[in-house]
């Protein structure tokens, strides 16, 4: 067997750790790899900050559509406003129409809790249930004697059975009553201005008149107003 010299393994040992060439088909392969991985990664990236500017947009177009929403609804008055009364609910028209500055004041009074809790402190049958505040200067008054205070309002709607009014004399300038009448009383209007009739719940206007009341056609018991809702419709 021949002896091969050290020289030569040396050679042969060098030829075996030497890495061998990358052909040229792989390094196009590898280079179109990490090019699509790149243009994904781009693609990726573009798509979601389109779609989270597009949200954005959406979002304050929501929030300007709410506000829209909330302007009109402020702008629209509601029609009919609901009597929660201890003895039933009252539903009644208000007739913005014939009265827009009264109707306009009641609706604000409304918003403001101004109604919540006012007792009746006045009933008399076959002509008119009051509420009010009896503390208020000049509560116990006889009202129907009061004078004309006013007569820009002389085209109201005349007092029919079942009509919403308030006095044209107020007490102070905090005062706005509520007179609810119970029989055609057109005499009233020199003294009370109308700007609602009711459309549902007379039985419970009846209800109250009947209730038992001292010599200054005050109740005996406790009997009023518990809360009023606005509505559009009803």
């Amino acid at each position: 067997m021949a002896r091969i010299k050290p020289q030569a393994l040396l050679q042969q040992s060098k030829k075996k750790k030497s890495p061998s060439r990358v052909s040229i088909p792989t390094i196009i392969i590898y280079s179109l790899i990490v090019v699509v991985m790149v243009f994904f990664l781009y693609s990726t990236y573009r798509h979601w900050s389109q779609r989270s500017g597009i949200q954005t947009v959406e979002t304050f177009s929501g929030v300007e559509d709410g506000d829209a929403f909330i302007s009109s609804k402020k702008s629209n008055n509601p029609k009919y406003a609901i009597l929660n009364t201890s003895k039933g609910f009252i539903t009644v028209e208000l007739y913005k129409n014939g009265s827009p500055e009264v109707v306009d004041e009641f609706i604000n009074l409304c918003q403001k809790g101004h109604f919540k809790g006012m007792p009746f402190h006045r009933v008399i049958k076959n002509f008119v249930i009051q509420g009010g505040d009896s503390n208020q200067p000049g509560a116990t008054e006889d009202w129907t004697t009061r004078g004309k205070h006013n007569s820009h309002l002389d085209t109201s709607l005349k007092h029919e059975a079942f009509m919403l009014g308030t006095s044209k004399v107020k007490p102070d300038k905090k005062g706005f009553e509520l007179f609810i009448t119970t029989a055609p009383i057109p005499d009233l209007n020199e003294k009370l201005i109308v700007f609602g009739q009711v459309i549902k719940g007379e039985d419970v206007v009846q209800e109250i008149e009947e209730v038992d009341t001292d010599e200054h056609y005050q109740p005996k018991s406790p009997i009023g107003i518990i809360n009023i809702t606005l509505k559009e419709t009803v």
